[in-house]
Order: C-alpha cells, then structure tokens, then sequence
C-alpha cells in the first residue's frame, strides 16, 4: 500500500491524460471525415501521428535533463493543448499532419515523464504490481475516454473542449506532487537488428502488431462510420476493441507461460485474420461489437506477448534495450500501417481495410509458423514469466518491468547470425552484435 499512496498522483495524471488520449484518438479521425478530408489523408496523419510517438521516445530524455520531470511534462502538455485546439481553427491537410506529428511526439513524451517518475518512486519489489495497476489503468482511461465522446455530439467543438480538459487536468497531480523528482531519464537504447538476430518471432510479432493495431486505430472509425453512419456507434466500437483486448491478456499470458510462444504468437495472427475476415463481413451492429472485441483480444495481445518471447531471448541486462526496440517497432509498423491501409482504402474502398489487415496478419502468421527451431531455442518451462502490459507507454516503462531484472543465460537466446559475422557489440541504437552472439535462432 505505501509504494501506491507514494505514486497515486502520478496515477491519477495517468488516468486523466489517458481518458483525454482515447478520446482524441477516435475523434479526430471522425473530425476529419467530417471536414472532407479523403482517408488517404486520414492514413497520413495517422502515420504522422505515431511517427511523432517514435520521436518521443528519442527526444523526450533529453528534454527532462535539461529542465527536469515537472517543467518538461508541463511543458509537453501545453504544446499538446495548444496544437489540438490549433485543429478546431483550421481543415487544411498539411497543417492537420504535422499537427498529429506533434501530439504524438508530446505524448510519447508524457508517458516518458510519468513512467521514469514511476520508476523511481516505486520500491524494486513492487514494480511487477505496479507495472500491472498502471496497465490497467491505461486501458481503462483509454475505454472510458470512448463513452465520453458521446457526451460531446451536440457540438463539434466540444470534443476539443473535453480533450483539453482531461490533459489539463493531467498536470495538475503531477505539478503539486511532494514526491521528489528522480533522476534524469537514461537515452532510449534501441537495436532493431539485435532484436531480429535474438529472435525473429519476437520482432515479427512487434512488427505486426503495430501494423495490425495502428491502422485499427487511424481508420477504424472511419470504417465504421462509413459503414453504419451512426457517429454514436463509433465509440462503443473502438472501447469494445480495448475491452477486448484487456480481458484477454491473461488468459492468453497463462498460455503463453505453456506454450511454445512461436505457436502462441501464429495463433493469435490467425485468430487476427480471421476476426478481421468477420468484421469485412459483419454488417448489424451487435456483430460489428462482439467482432471488435475478438479482434482486439487477438490484436492487441500480440505486442505483449512478443515482448515476452523478447524477454525469453534476452542476455544479461539486455531486456530494457530490447523490449524498447519492440516498442519502437511497434510504432513503427503503426505508422507504416496507417499509411499502407490508407492506400489501400483509397484504391480499392472502405471495404477492404479489413480484408488487407487480414492478409497482413495471414502473411506475418505464416512467417512465424516457418521460423525453424534453433538449437538453443528456449524451452518451455524456460520462458520467462508473461507480464501484461500494451504498446501505449514509453521505453521508459519497461526499467518496472520486473523482467528488467531478472538473469538469463547466454544459453537461453534463440538467435540467427551468420557464421561469417564478426562485428563488435555496440550500445545505443547499435546495429552490431559481437562474434560470441553467433547464434541459431527462430
């Protein structure tokens, strides 16, 4: 009880921003088909707008050792504020881009300030417990943020109103704190090839699911509202996605401690295809709810337990490089995702977003059911333990990961190097691995 009452202010600034996240993120892309923008364009801010996640997450360290945790997320809040409500003025699509290219950024940047203060004020021992009330609190704040925006539909600037509100009140918690601030925050160490030479399946499934989810979240709005017409039934079907991929973490996270996690891992791809295969069928909106959470359970549980075979894979204090290459991915492929589905919606029509997520998670199940067994593949009883947790958080978070602590031996890595590699090990962003990593891997 006394680490939660030494971070229930950061948590109620997490509960605040994260209502007020949930909310922008669904209704902006409603906003914009309502101003006329073709969803190509909606794709492309989008992608901008996780594209600005991933330059938080680079920028944001330096930022805090210059002016410290309190003056950078007041900061950082303001610059979100001021930029959102510069959307209520304006339709231009340039200018809408790098909008969303800056409240990504901003936002990565929040996330960043919290969790490092999170870090450090919480007792080593209750990371794991803490780590888990923060998760559930996101995806919750993220739910919620979705039933507010039907309070908002008498009025199209009310959802602006109500945004700034919720991120206003953010700062407030953080800003009277009497707890100390922490150190500055270490520079994000990132290598996605270490991630891929330690495990294929690890960086597959970061990667795809940031492909999957990204574009559920840039254009699944405006799927849905093209497809019903109703701005009322768009909220509940975007919560009943966070729903359900709430719920199923621990289900999915017990089997995954039993199972083989490459299986786990082609499973939910399938179980992505096919959910997104109903949802380009489902037309009544009862159906369209229960495809949602089916998809969300699968969708959304695909970066959790890729950090987890991530973990699996793992030396000796290299979990926090690693699991922060896998959240990069993950924003990575969510900007690519909102740009590829945007084409395609734009080329082929509003009906086939769902039916090209199905082929790309098809294609990224089938590459994970190939990967060969190595010979130093983990085994079962091996793995490390799963820890839920999702892709709306910064690197940052992942130093409460009580994975963050724990020693794995240089046996228990599933990798593939060339027998010809011999390159030195670097750290930061490197992209090398040293001739002792030569390893077999899947």
């Amino acid at each position: 009880m006394g680490s939660l009452r030494s971070v229930s202010s950061l948590l109620l600034t997490t509960a605040f921003l994260l209502a007020g996240h949930g909310l922008h993120m669904t209704f902006l892309p409603l906003r914009a088909v309502e101003l006329g923008m073709s969803t190509l364009l909606v794709g492309l801010s989008g992608s901008a707008y996780f594209a600005g996640f991933l330059t938080g997450a680079l920028i944001t360290p330096r930022i805090i050792a210059n002016v410290g945790h309190i003056r950078s997320f007041t900061a950082l809040m303001a610059t979100f504020i001021c930029s959102f409500l510069v959307l209520s003025l304006c339709d231009g699509g340039v200018l809408w881009i790098v909008v969303r290219f800056v409240l990504g950024t901003a936002m990565c940047g929040a996330y960043t300030v919290i969790e490092s203060w999170l870090t450090e004020q919480t007792d080593p021992k209750a990371h794991g417990r803490v780590l888990s009330i923060y998760t559930v609190i996101v995806l919750a704040s993220m739910a919620l943020g979705q039933y507010l925006l039907n309070l908002t539909a008498s009025n199209p600037l009310h959802p602006f109103i109500l945004v700034s509100l919720m991120v206003g009140l953010a700062i407030i918690p953080v800003s009277l704190t009497r707890s100390p601030a922490p150190a500055p925050v270490p520079a994000t160490r990132f290598s996605f090839s270490k991630l891929y030479r330690r495990s294929h399946t690890a960086f597959a499934g970061a990667l795809g699911s940031g492909l999957i989810m990204g574009s559920f979240w840039s254009l699944g709005a405006v799927y849905v509202l093209a497809l019903t017409d109703d701005p009322s039934f768009v909220p509940w079907f975007i919560a009943a996605n966070i729903i359900g991929g709430a719920l199923a973490q621990y289900p999915i996270g017990v089997a995954s401690d039993r199972i083989d996690r490459r299986f786990v891992l082609t499973f939910l791809c399938v179980a992505c295809c096919g959910t997104a295969l109903a949802l380009s069928q489902a037309t009544e909106q009862g159906t369209l709810l229960w495809c949602s959470a089916a998809f969300g359970a699968a969708g959304n549980s695909l970066y959790a337990v890729s950090l987890a075979k991530a973990a699996d894979n793992s030396k000796r204090d290299e979990f926090v490089m690693l699991g922060s290459s896998a959240l990069l991915l993950n924003a990575l492929g969510a900007s690519g995702g909102a740009l590829f589905f945007g084409f395609a919606i734009r080329w082929l029509g509003n009906e086939s977003l769902f039916i090209a997520v199905a082929m790309a998670s098809l294609l990224f199940g089938v590459f994970t059911s190939l990967q060969p067994r190595g010979k130093t593949a983990v085994a079962t009883d091996e793995q490390s333990e799963f820890v839920g947790t999702t892709s709306a958080m910064a690197p940052i978070a992942l130093q409460q990961d009580p994975r963050s602590n724990e020693s794995t031996t240089d046996a228990t890595v599933d990798d593939y190097v060339s027998e010809n590699t011999e390159q030195n090990s670097t750290s930061g962003c490197g992209m090398t691995l040293d001739s002792s990593e030569k390893m077999t891997a899947w």
